[in-house]
């Protein structure tokens, strides 16, 4: 199936390898401002005015951090149209939700509670949904009987992102063959409207090659630097904030 491309073929230079760069690094970036250096007052100060809005460090970290999720759902589904095992990839999925959820907790509280669930568990719930998508898109109503529980899971679990998240993911996969549909409409779909479409970018300067993150161990770079990045950032607190 054809794909209308938003940007020309010959200017597609980013491979997966450097869209799941791009999205770590502004995750971190993100995570950093959010739970360490927000209380740093130098992050804080205004460094110039746009519109009569203060622009800080602290706002301009955040905003390069809106670029992750998409990128990382965007990668989901490109995961989940070329895996050969799909059952495989969702059980990835699933572990490191779950040893992603006690460094996720920390990072929130400095306990081993919180509230709300890491983002492995939406983008788990999308990657199910897909899988639903795909097996009963000829059973509309069993389609959306399941898309529905999957859906309440996710309020249920109140998953990172929430039912914006599962619904960008479903939006993804829809429209794979219409970047510029895609573009237009998920940079709209997230809560964080026209800075998460700034990911769209880079997305769109994908060209459909797995690059230097290849087979084996390597393809695993996403999963461990996940939690990996978020018990660091809670080792920081303690460092910062306990001193």
């Amino acid at each position: 199936m054809k794909t209308t491309l938003l940007v020309p073929e010959k200017y597609q230079c980013l491979s997966g390898s450097w869209l799941k760069v791009i999205a770590m690094v502004s995750m971190l970036i993100d995570h950093l401002a959010a739970f360490v250096l927000q209380f740093n007052s130098s992050f804080v100060e205004p460094l110039f005015t746009i519109g009569g809005r203060s622009v800080s460090w602290y706002m301009l970290m955040r905003l390069v951090g809106r670029i992750a999720f998409p990128i990382f759902a965007f990668l989901l589904v490109e995961g989940f149209l070329h895996t050969h095992d799909r059952r495989r990839y969702g059980r990835n999925l699933l572990l490191f939700a779950l040893l992603s959820e006690i460094p996720w907790n920390l990072t929130h509280t400095g306990t081993w509670l919180y509230g709300s669930q890491n983002v492995f568990f939406t983008l788990l719930l999308g990657y199910l949904g897909l899988c639903v998508v795909e097996r009963f898109k000829d059973d509309f109503r069993r389609m959306g009987l399941l898309l529905l529980v999957l859906l309440g899971t996710g309020i249920l679990l109140r998953a990172d992102y929430g039912c914006s998240g599962f619904g960008f993911i479903l939006m993804l996969y829809v429209l794979r063959t219409n970047r510029i549909f895609q573009t237009i409409i998920g940079s709209c779909f997230l809560s964080t409207t026209w800075k998460a479409g700034l990911a769209f970018i880079p997305i769109n300067l994908y060209n459909g090659k797995r690059g230097f993150i290849g087979k084996g161990w390597a393809k695993y770079i996403f999963y461990v630097f996940y939690p990996a990045h978020l018990i660091l950032i809670y080792l920081i607190q303690l460092q910062v904030f306990h001193h």
